[in-house]
């Protein structure tokens, strides 16, 4: 390597500690080494960092290799989402990105054991060839190192990254399927959710006809088809929320991606809508446990961006939520007309409905009968392997419900809960 040769597109990769670090330590090897105690000290620094990555990840192999991939998969800039959204970049951006590969490639093929001759030290062998528990990194960016490894030049290397943002998407959307929304100095940035509960719709016993509905809306949706918000609406502990989880599992190849917001975040519905009209994934807003009392206003932004606003809702996004109550917005009954003291109270009223009628599909969820409560204890103690007599299984669910609550899906999974928490079912 004949010294540092300066990113341009990639250039945000140098924001990044590791890979500035370690980036360094290759370009020194063999350049008069006057501060080889500091040298050394940065590479250990970077050998812990590179082990966490590996164990983080599941990585086995070259971890440099391994890490380096991830981060041109990640790294987000005008090449890489274009990409991503055109298939490709205009001829310039091409040109300014293959210099850039160049470089990127000079760092990948670097044989490590360089720095052991370098500075003198340990363990680079671990980081060349590591073997860690089986590999759990997603097929995808294996596929990819691979590939990068077996570029016989910087254009092949392009290409192979190409390829890549092509099919997978750039950055935290890429390689995520549901985010949480924070707002920084900057703006909104959308957080991913690392520890997503991988749940499906056949985990939920019952509700075929409400699921039905959710699957032929979001398919319409993921599809390219018109397809509406959706309101999922009904008795508590149901499985509302447990099928939007569901679906963003099972359509996750299809380029869907779910994005979480809370009732006081609204405000910022259409900062997170401006990042994320123009990318080529399917995007659902998502609101848990929606509901307003009268003296709240923030529904008004989320009626704005749903339908009544000069800007269009994007085509790519699409607004789910759950609720406990169909209207949303809390009535009472000083909302009927002749106990109002409103002078134009049918003003009032269809204010307070207006919101629902923006959802398109409205699913019902209710609180399941006893025969139907059994059944869903049942297929969760078949699931769980729980040794119990059918008869006497359902008895102590019929005690639980009734001092936990009543009948809902959450209530058997509860009751499932307590029984492979006793001894008995260890």
């Amino acid at each position: 390597m004949d010294g540092k040769k300066e990113l341009i597109v990639y250039r945000d990769l140098e924001k990044d500690d590791l890979f500035r670090e370690f980036s360094s330590l290759l370009l020194n090897c063999g350049n008069g080494n006057e501060n080889l105690k500091r040298l050394q000290e940065k590479y250990y620094e970077c050998l812990n960092q590179l082990l966490e990555f590996a164990q983080g990840q599941g990585c086995n192999g070259n971890l440099w290799q391994a890490y380096l991939t991830r981060k041109i998969a990640g790294c987000e800039n005008a090449y890489s989402k274009a990409c991503e959204i055109n298939g490709n970049a205009s001829e310039t951006l091409c040109q300014a990105a293959a210099h850039d590969f160049k470089a990127l490639k000079e760092l990948f093929d670097v044989d490590l054991h360089r720095l052991q001759t370098a500075f003198g030290v340990e363990g680079v062998d671990w980081i060349s060839h590591f073997k860690g528990n089986p590999p759990d990194a997603k097929e995808k960016f294996q596929a990819l190192t691979l590939r990068l490894l077996e570029a016989e030049d910087a254009k092949a290397f392009q290409s192979a990254v190409l390829e890549f943002y092509q099919t997978y998407g750039v950055g935290n959307l890429g390689q995520h399927r549901a985010f949480r929304i924070r707002q920084a100095a900057h703006g909104v940035e959308l957080v991913p959710i690392t520890d997503f509960a991988d749940v499906r719709l056949s985990d939920l016993t019952g509700y075929e006809i409400a699921k039905q509905k959710l699957v032929e809306n979001t398919e319409a949706f993921v599809n390219g088809r018109k397809a509406n918000n959706c309101l999922l609406f009904g008795d508590a502990g149901t499985g509302k929320s447990t099928s939007v989880k569901a679906i963003a599992s099972q359509y996750y190849n299809k380029g869907l991606r779910v994005v979480e917001i809370y009732k006081h975040q609204l405000k910022l519905l259409l900062d997170v809508i401006g990042q994320i009209k123009q990318r080529r994934y399917k995007f659902i807003i998502y609101m848990d446990d929606l509901s307003f009392e009268d003296f709240e206003v923030e529904y008004k932004y989320l009626k704005a961006v749903i339908e009544g606003g000069l800007e269009k809702k994007p085509e790519n996004v699409l607004i789910y939520a759950t609720s406990n109550r169909r209207h949303l917005i809390r009535e009472s009954f000083s909302d009927k007309p002749s106990l109002s003291d409103d002078l134009h109270n049918n003003d009032t009223v269809q204010e307070k409905l207006s919101l629902a009628a923006r959802f398109g599909v409205q699913i019902y969820f209710g609180a399941p009968d006893k025969k139907q409560f059994g059944e869903i204890v049942k297929a969760l103690a078949k699931k769980h392997q729980i040794p119990i007599q059918e008869e006497t299984l359902l008895a102590e669910a019929g005690k639980w419900e009734i001092s936990h609550g009543g009948r809902s899906g959450r209530t058997a999974q509860q009751f499932i809960d307590y029984l492979l928490g006793k001894e008995v079912c260890v």
